[in-house]
């Protein structure tokens, strides 16, 4: 079973954030979660708030029959798109004004648990 959970318009540019995504993508999520812990970038503290999200819209999609801790839950997917950004104008030399481009954007993470996807291949098989 999948559950998703989106983040939007995260006031950082995606080039930041995907120096973090791309260490928790594929891990269990109590490995990706210490990952995060121990981290020492604001992405990570953005990245900690959304995938206990997404377990606890993993665990209500289940109508509370499913426990976290039970089933070997992974980040299977970690998008980083961008998204829109401020313009923003700096008063610069001689009259003039340097565009100032503030950056944000949106991350998609998808947890699926292993174990029942585990047992589910099995019955296939049979």
């Amino acid at each position: 079973m999948k559950a998703v959970a989106k983040l939007k318009n995260c006031p950082m540019s995606a080039r930041k954030m995907r120096l973090v995504v791309d260490n928790i993508r594929g891990k269990n999520v109590d490995e990706a979660l210490n990952i995060l812990k121990f981290t020492r970038r604001e992405s990570s503290e953005w990245l900690e708030k959304l995938v206990l999200s997404a377990i606890s819209n993993w665990e209500n999609k289940g109508n509370m029959a499913y426990n976290a801790d039970d089933y070997g839950l992974v980040i299977t997917e970690a998008l980083v798109d961008e998204a829109g950004f401020l313009k923003r104008f700096r008063p610069a030399p001689q009259g003039r004004a340097h565009r100032i481009r503030k950056r944000s954007n949106h991350v998609t993470l998808v947890v699926e648990n292993t174990i029942a996807t585990e047992l589910d291949n099995n019955d296939e098989e049979e």
